[in-house]
């Protein structure tokens, strides 16, 4: 069992930094995810990762499979859209996830249309799905490098990002750090949704984003707590999901998300926080 389990780790160097990268994914990402799901933002998450396509793409076309060119289109494509959006949700009548949605539907079709033309069905399939298996140590410093300054810009900016969820009427009326606090917050998305695209590509890099911190609500009703445990269900997904991926020959990315989505579903059966049992089993009161 043990040898299972630890062996993959201890044999091969590839799954060591699969694993590492799994990691900052997730200490980065993942709380970025439990204040999009506070905010009722989880499919603007969705939508930013399909924004960073046709940059990524772009970066690919100019300097092939470049961790650091693609991270810069992903982030130039990933912050133009967001906005955009924003610009658009201000000038017009139209609301900001309508206008969300149109551009990110624009964009996954010209990254798309760009990786189609001028590569092949393989580099299309690793840029929607990622290649985590193939990190190397320029990825992981920058994976590790993201996870770090969205660690310290949460910790700067964590009063007023909860007083936002909490009440953003009132966060205007008695600060003028709504509006910054927003557009950092969408900032620090956009680079966790970068650095998550090299691992699991832009299709999976939202998972690891919004299906542990879904989990984790139905554990745990606090802030900090709902960090914590999405952490580190995010965590145990990426280290169950890489070993199901060496043991049965299965896509890793997918493995991971997978894996997540089964932790989300039996949380949403049995989770004290709100779970479907708990309501409905007598003498077993459960908390919203």
């Amino acid at each position: 069992m043990i040898e299972a389990l630890a062996g993959p780790f201890v044999e091969f160097g590839f799954m060591r930094r699969a694993l590492m990268g799994c990691i900052a994914v997730s200490v980065g990402a993942t709380p970025i995810g439990v204040f999009l799901m506070l905010r009722r933002m989880s499919l603007t998450g969705d939508a930013m990762a399909h924004a960073i396509l046709p940059g990524a793409a772009v970066g690919y076309l100019v300097s092939g499979l470049s961790v650091w060119a693609m991270t810069i289109g992903g982030l130039i494509a990933g912050m133009a859209v967001a906005l955009l959006a924003g610009f658009v949700t201000r000038v017009t009548a139209l609301k900001e996830d309508a206008s969300l949605a149109a551009f990110y539907l624009i964009s996954l079709a010209l990254g798309v249309l760009i990786v189609s033309t001028r590569g092949s069905n393989v580099d299309l399939m690793h840029v929607l799905f990622g290649t985590v298996l193939a990190l190397d140590d320029s990825a992981l410093v920058l994976l590790c490098a993201i996870a770090s300054v969205s660690v310290v810009t949460l910790a700067l900016i964590l009063r007023p990002l909860v007083l936002e969820c909490a009440d953003p009427q009132f966060l205007r009326s008695v600060s003028g750090a709504s509006a910054a606090t927003h557009f950092v917050f969408l900032g620090l998305a956009v680079l966790n949704l970068v650095g998550g695209f090299h691992a699991l590509g832009t299709l999976m890099a939202v998972g690891i984003m919004i299906l542990p911190a879904a989990a984790a609500r139905f554990w745990v009703g606090g802030i900090g707590g709902l960090m914590a445990v999405a952490v580190g269900i995010a965590i145990l997904s990426s280290l169950a999901g890489l070993l199901l991926s060496y043991h049965y020959s299965l896509p890793s990315g997918p493995a991971i998300i997978l894996v997540a989505g089964i932790v989300y579903a039996v949380s949403l059966i049995v989770g004290p926080q709100g779970g479907i049992l708990p309501r409905i089993l007598p003498g077993r009161p459960s908390e919203a």
